[in-house]
């Protein structure tokens, strides 16, 4: 990919540095490729021998309070807070909900903010296109390239050196000190994401097992979930689903990852408008993540929401039906 493509100004506002900055402003070592590689592989194996281990072992109260507790904090904090708050500026949040937003979007395990925040701003700039870090479409139309390029916007782009130059996609995050104390931190987070259900675990029952089952599924499997919940939206909804509006890209609505997503597979809704808070803006269609902006906004934590504006939405539908347009309410 060529380092000399130019950022589109749209996207400018998103936080992008205009300019000459490249692309690409390093490259991962391959020890690090090969950290990824367990990371990724090791919550996976884990959530595919669940079943037989719950056979075994049973599955307490405890384990799925945690895991639940653990998921719930995480995929908020990873999608109200790194994607539609940090990347996309859709509120604006008081200093120490910042903060926590960023500290919980790095218990989901998926990067550093600044680093999760450049390469999504990326895959904006360059959707589906020569640019974009995680596009299935990067092969080609065909089965066998599509399959491939499946398995690498899932989780392979992990594995490409490229960095993300963040001076570029993110400089609003590099000059914000208690953003870069978060990525510093970003290796204690992990262990506390991984470790602390077997922490307490292990305290509650007062027994080895209870450490071990509390690691097992409040640890890699409740990790795995979030991460393959996150990747397919990377994925899936750039191939498979609804398209209901214009986004000029191939990101569809999948229905079924609405709820654990936390609203992030309206993935269509949300390139048709980048900014906006609410990404499933049709009636019926379940957005916790926006449920919780709103909270928020009750609360008096955020102000400045950017809601879904009816009139630039039916402007962006695909069918010539304005007026069949239903925005969500609040």
């Amino acid at each position: 990919m060529s380092a000399s493509v130019s950022v589109p100004a749209a996207v400018r506002g998103d936080g992008i540095q205009p300019g000459p900055k490249p692309m690409i402003e390093a490259t991962q070592s391959t020890a690090a490729v090969a950290m990824l590689w367990v990371f990724v592989v090791a919550p996976f194996v884990a959530l595919l021998a669940a079943i037989p281990v719950a056979w075994g072992w049973g599955l307490s109260a405890l384990d799925a309070g945690m895991a639940v507790a653990g998921y719930l904090i995480a995929v908020a904090g990873v999608t109200v807070g790194f994607h539609r708050y940090l990347t996309h500026g859709s509120f604006k949040a008081n200093r120490p909900l910042r903060l926590v937003l960023a500290v919980a979007g790095s218990l989901a395990v998926e990067g550093p903010p600044t680093e999760w925040v450049a390469d999504h701003r990326r895959h904006h700039a360059f959707t589906d296109r020569e640019g974009d870090p995680h596009s299935p479409w990067r092969y080609g139309t065909g089965v066998r390239a599509l399959a491939k390029g499946l398995f690498y916007a899932h989780c392979g782009w992990f594995f490409n050196k490229e960095v993300t130059n963040k001076a570029r996609f993110a400089p609003d995050l590099l000059a914000d000190r208690g953003i870069r104390i978060v990525d510093r931190l970003f290796l204690p987070l992990f262990a506390v994401s991984l470790l602390l259900p077997a922490l307490i675990g292990g305290l509650v029952t007062s027994s080895w097992t209870g450490a071990l089952t509390g690691f097992f599924w409040a640890g890699l499997v409740r990790m795995a979930l979030l991460h393959h919940v996150t990747w397919s939206v990377n994925s899936i909804c750039h191939v498979v689903g609804e398209r209901p509006f214009n986004s000029k890209d191939k990101a569809t609505n999948f229905w079924p990852l609405a709820i654990l997503s936390f609203g992030e597979s309206w993935h269509n809704s949300h390139h048709a408008d980048p900014t906006g808070a609410r990404h499933g803006v049709l009636r019926g269609q379940i957005d916790p993540g926006a449920r919780l902006i709103w909270v928020f906004e009750k609360l008096g934590w955020v102000h400045d929401v950017r809601w879904p504006d009816p009139v630039r939405l039916a402007a962006k539908r695909n069918d010539s039906s304005a007026a069949a347009l239903r925005v969500a309410a609040r």
